[in-house]
């Protein structure tokens, strides 16, 4: 996230303030969304969104404002004391920046983490989407293709720029598909779903097919290849992972699978 983008966010909660100052009904849910703002920008539990947060406006565990008179004063003080938090947080970013957690992640290292941590909590995040109200209609994670849907919508969560289905160079005569390009970073993402007739064996020569043909594509300076294992098919998850990591080739080559 850029320092424009950040300070918009804020002057959004300022200009938010006043139509809380209208309804104060909307105040738990505006404070809700200004903590959850200033951790981003700020990191978590920051001392900025502590400081949003510690503002008292007195009638809160009440009902409301109704005319009392000193309640009204108390709440329209806490509306000022919350934007004069916000205005002090524009003004850090405008002379000292964002902190680098917020500008997003700066290392290989840091990038790796973040999709490894995604890989790792898809299937809880996938189960969860079973349990709807009412059972309502939701995802569920048959193929592949529902395997991608979910995992494109993880991955805006920390990237911008998410680009699925980008074309690869042609390898063996053949020109395929990459399921997502992460073009800033430089990293390809392949996604594999285990299944009946594709374990071990046949997943391992998936996966040094698409590492082969990654070796000729310009914007692919590290290759994550994520395979969902619901069902336990692969009986040795950590071995496929280290057999096939590559630290010093064009790509570099990491092999996350879960569960495990």
């Amino acid at each position: 996230m850029t320092e424009a983008e950040a300070i918009e966010l804020v002057k959004e909660l300022i200009i938010e303030a006043e139509a809380v100052r209208r309804d104060n009904n909307l105040l738990n849910a505006w404070r809700r969304k200004g903590s959850a703002v200033l951790d981003r920008l700020f990191g978590d539990d920051s001392k900025q969104a502590r400081a949003f947060l510690n503002v008292d406006f007195r009638f809160r565990g009440m009902r409301g404002l109704g005319d009392n008179a000193p309640l009204v004063r108390a709440f329209n003080n806490g509306i000022e004391k919350s934007k004069g938090v916000l205005q002090s947080c524009i003004w850090e970013i405008e002379h000292f920046g964002l902190p680098s957690s917020a500008s997003g992640p700066s290392t290989q290292d840091d990038l790796l983490q973040i999709i490894g941590k995604l890989c790792e909590r898809f299937h809880a995040v996938a189960r969860q989407l079973r349990n709807r109200y009412d059972q309502r209609p939701t995802l569920v994670i048959e193929d592949e293709y529902d395997v991608q849907d979910l995992l494109h919508a993880l991955l805006r969560l920390y990237f911008d720029d998410v680009r699925p289905e980008e074309c690869t160079p042609s390898y063996a005569g053949k020109a395929g598909r990459m399921d997502f390009l992460l073009k800033d970073e430089q990293i390809v993402i392949e996604v594999k779903k285990t299944r009946k007739g594709l374990g071990t064996k046949e997943l391992g020569d998936q996966l040094a097919v698409d590492i082969a043909r990654y070796q000729s594509h310009p914007d692919c300076k590290m290759l994550v290849c994520f395979v969902y294992d619901p069902d336990g098919h692969i009986g040795n998850p950590r071995g496929i992972e280290r057999d096939l990591a590559r630290d010093s080739d064009d790509p570099a080559v990491r092999i996350v699978i879960y569960p495990r």
